[in-house]
């Protein structure tokens, strides 16, 4: 069977590759979006046996359910803490690099021991809203599993132990307290812009599962009840009457309507349906009342198999993705093991503790490659989810990524690159506005609303 699980605790690329190594002994077919934070894995043993081993990989792992995502607090936890660290990030590299830019400090800052502490204490709050990268880094490097945190960890937490050491053991000026907030800060700007990128993606798939009405009415011993359209089960008589929302698809067992399918078909005008004909979830009934036997409801609906359809693209891998997940899969390990031998060969050499200390840490700094594991996947999020609020759905990565080398696309019929909304172009005499205006308000055809909406841009009065 092919299952959808979401997956919490993923902060790099490093991450997901550990979940995929984790899963692949149990599963056919196994791929991990890290920004969306979810894995699809085709299996055949229990689907516990799937999410033990997630677990036992130190991550959260359980069963996909279809709902909307919220997004705002993750982004106004972010930006929280983007804000913070900036504020004092400000006067950090004010306290350590004024002398290098010229300015003058105030004398009792330009003492060793004041300077180090005002570091110090301009450190902490950047320290304390980035614990995360702490906790994460630590937690997966004592689980012989660095990821990109870890490196953020040991990169800071190295320069912020050299300092403390220094302040009191070495009395010098040499001090890397500002290393560590630019650090923290720089990754956690970097880490926000991933947020808003998922967020962007997120409210794409939100705005189709909008199309979906809470409530729907069915006829149960000849009486209508209102319910939960998620409760819906199959066989089920659902009424419909004007305005309302279609929840799942079926055949139409009485009465008629004109739904209007263009959220999901792209058809732009209404299409008259009655006894016999389908209907498709996530559609409007504008005109009629009818009643329909439901065929295919919850994950089996057709607005269902959309959303599932663009979901499953932005977790499908681009061939570029795949490199750069093996890459970032053994990237942290080697890159820990290189800081660790220029530090080593570099105090063999005789350069002394402090220059090596800071050739190790800067190893582990400027290689710190979130763009890496990154990159592709924002690019494939946002790509999908902007092609699903034009109606526009791919069906995997690879797809995507082929798009940019068509240099001719062919359309199946009109409508579907147009705007779906009929408009008057012109008029050969506007005197019989008047009674145009008047017999066309009383249909509720899409021609009649196109033309009630040009006599009334024209002034035109109902009579």
């Amino acid at each position: 069977m092919k299952q959808k699980f979401l997956v919490t605790g993923m902060s790099c690329a490093a991450c997901s590759a550990r979940v995929e190594k984790a899963v692949t002994p149990l599963s056919k077919e196994v791929a991990v979006n890290l920004l969306a934070g979810t894995m699809v894995a085709e299996y055949e043993c229990e689907t516990d046996e799937i999410i033990n081993a997630v677990k036992n990989a130190g991550y959260g792992c359980e069963p996909f359910k279809l709902k909307k995502s919220e997004n705002t607090k993750e982004i106004k936890e972010m930006k929280k803490r983007v804000i913070i660290s900036l504020i004092f990030l400000v006067p950090l590299m004010y306290l350590s690099m004024a002398h290098m830019l010229g300015y003058t400090l105030p004398w009792i800052l330009g003492e060793h021991m004041p300077n180090a502490i005002g570091q110090l204490i301009f450190l902490v709050p950047i320290l304390i809203v980035n614990r995360k990268f702490f906790t994460n880094g630590f937690s997966a490097l004592v689980k012989l599993n660095p990821n990109m945190d870890s490196l953020v960890a040991v990169g800071s937490g190295a320069s912020l132990i050299y300092s403390l050491v220094s302040m009191f053991a070495f009395e010098n000026h040499h001090l890397y307290f500002e290393s560590a907030g630019m650090i923290l800060a720089l990754i956690t700007v970097g880490k926000f812009l991933e947020t808003l990128s998922k967020g962007k993606t997120k409210d794409a798939i939100n705005s189709l599962i909008d199309l979906v009405p809470e409530k729907s009415i069915i006829l149960k011993d000849d009486a209508e009840t209102e319910i939960e359209s998620s409760l819906i089960q199959e066989n089920d008589l659902v009424v419909v009457k004007p305005g309302m929302r279609i929840a799942v698809d079926g055949v139409i067992t009485e009465g008629a309507g004109s739904i209007d399918q263009s959220a999901v078909t792209g058809e732009s005008v209404p299409v008259d349906l009655s006894a016999g004909d389908k209907v498709i979830s996530g559609t409007v009934n504008k005109n009629g009342n009818f009643i329909f036997k439901a065929t295919q409801v919850g994950e089996d609906s057709t607005l269902s198999r959309i959303i599932a359809l663009v979901e499953d693209a932005s977790s499908s891998k681009a061939p570029a993705q795949r490199l750069a997940d093996k890459i970032a899969s053994i990237f942290v390990p080697v890159v820990i093991a290189i800081a660790v031998i220029a530090f080593i060969v570099w105090l063999i050499i005789g350069k002394g503790f402090e220059f090596a200390f800071s050739i190790g840490v800067s190893v582990l700094v400027i290689s710190c490659p979130c763009a890496l594991g990154l990159a592709t996947p924002c690019a494939i999020m946002i790509g999908t989810g902007k092609g699903a609020e034009n109606g526009i759905l791919f069906k995997d990565a690879a797809a995507l990524e082929n798009l940019g080398k068509c240099n001719t696309i062919v359309f199946d019929k009109t409508g579907t690159i147009t705007k779906g909304e009929m408009f008057v172009t012109d008029v050969t005499d506007k005197q019989y506005l008047d009674i145009i205006y008047t017999i066309e308000n009383i249909s509720d055809h899409p021609l009649s609303a196109a033309i009630c909406k040009f006599c009334k841009e024209n002034n035109a009065k109902l009579l």
